[in-house]
């Protein structure tokens, strides 16, 4: 089974404007793909970063002097680039969201298709797993987690099912919490409102949105003059949150304007939002959520 099959490869790739002698960053190498894509691009003087924090992913470590993989959360992609005298790069690619590895694998517990242990840690040395969120967060907190992250009207019902029945015993695996939520889940949208709550979880345990502003924060540095950002998203919250930062600078407000009306923003959208296409869709149905935006440095 191939590990990750690599989202908006193409299009994602080609956003980053390659030239044969720059240096990128792909800082969600996974599986590879789009690793390859970037090196096939490259010449002989180009250089590209890659970085996963899951261990799973250091197994697929390209043979290719141009590259190094650096074992860390993307959060740091500043500070672990600096131990390579780098602090400047001509494009960044982020493929946000879990690889299909991380799916498919059931006992890392991403996948509401298995029954295993409550985990979702991408690093698998995190001390914060799906089982603490489950069972030590108190009713308020979980409830705002499935409100904000699972985007679920009906979050504080199931926050307070979730305490009730936890209460008797705790909940252990992924298919005992199936069981707890069976009455909030009818069997018409079962995957639907089951995954909406294991990614609210999911999110929570990585800290996924924590960690996508501080690396969007990062980018204005990083990128040399027209350097280019390439970012696939999978669901609203991470999307709006890309949008915002390229067209704004910012992640709520509005930016300031001088005397003149003028406001300073330091990327530029490039194009528009790219989705997959119906070609793509058919061989790969996990694609079906993505967004793809590109923005430059000014």
């Amino acid at each position: 089974m191939e590990y990750h099959n690599p989202v908006l490869l193409k299009e994602s790739v080609d956003g980053l404007a390659i030239k044969p002698d720059g240096m990128y960053v792909d800082v969600t190498f996974g599986g590879g793909g789009h690793s390859k894509e970037i090196l096939n691009r490259l010449g002989e003087k180009g250089k590209l970063f890659g970085f996963d924090q899951d261990e799973d992913a250091q197994k697929n470590r390209i043979d290719d002097s141009r590259f190094i993989l650096i074992p860390q959360n993307f959060r740091h992609i500043k500070r672990y680039l600096r131990f390579y005298n780098v602090k400047k790069v001509d494009g960044i690619l982020a493929d946000l969201g879990v690889s299909s590895h991380q799916f498919d694998e059931a006992e890392r517990g991403f996948s509401t298709r298995f029954d295993a242990d409550l985990d979702m840690r991408m690093n698998q040395t995190g001390e914060l797993s799906a089982y603490e969120v489950v069972n030590l967060y108190d009713e308020e907190k979980l409830a705002n987690i499935l409100f904000q992250y699972s985007e679920l009207r009906n979050a504080k019902a199931i926050a307070k099912k979730i305490v009730a029945a936890r209460a008797e015993k705790k909940i252990k695996t992924s298919f005992e919490l199936k069981e707890v939520l069976s009455e909030f889940v009818p069997k018409a949208v079962e995957h639907k409102i089951l995954a909406q709550i294991f990614q609210g979880i999911r999110i929570e345990v990585n800290q996924e949105i924590e960690v996508l502003k501080e690396f969007l924060l990062q980018i204005p540095e990083l990128l040399n003059e027209k350097g280019r950002l390439s970012v696939i998203s999978y669901h609203s919250l991470e999307d709006r949150l890309v949008k915002r930062f390229m067209k704004t600078g910012l992640f709520e407000g509005e930016p300031e304007k001088d005397f003149f009306g003028n406001i300073s923003v330091p990327l530029k959208t490039v194009g528009k939002m790219i989705i997959p296409s119906f070609e793509e869709l058919k061989l790969n149905n996990r694609a079906r959520s993505a967004k793809l935006r590109i923005a430059t440095l000014k």
